[in-house]
């Protein structure tokens, strides 16, 4: 199993935490009514969102918002559960249940973008 060290799992933590700042930042000023031409209630009717989903430029930063949150967060969650008890088989039992639940939450995540686009 790949082992990292705390230092270098913060530094992940807080790059993730940064970089998803940025991403929800570009993607709340796209659905911005002044750039989409169209009221934000009508932006969130079923075939706007499929449009969105299909359109490669705005699935690739939905892709993005939900890997850096995922794992912004479930490192998160890590180091919560980590502070409930300090001994190795709690530390690897947390650790591949984030690594485990991060990758399901992405995987269908991407699932969805996927069958969006007729893939799935």
């Amino acid at each position: 199993m790949l082992m990292l060290k705390e230092s270098q799992i913060m530094k992940i933590h807080y790059i993730s935490g940064v970089a998803a700042l940025f991403v929800v930042a570009v993607h709340i000023l796209i659905r911005l009514p002044v750039v989409t031409g169209m009221p934000f209630s009508m932006s969130l009717e079923y075939e706007n969102v499929v449009a969105n989903y299909q359109n490669i430029a705005y699935a690739v930063l939905l892709e993005s918002m939900l890997v850096l949150i995922a794992i912004h967060g479930f490192n998160g969650l890590r180091i919560i559960l980590l502070e409930f008890r300090q001994n190795i088989v709690w530390e690897n039992g947390v650790t591949v249940f984030t690594l485990v639940a991060m990758i399901a939450l992405i995987a269908y995540g991407t699932r969805t973008i996927l069958i969006a686009n007729g893939l799935g």
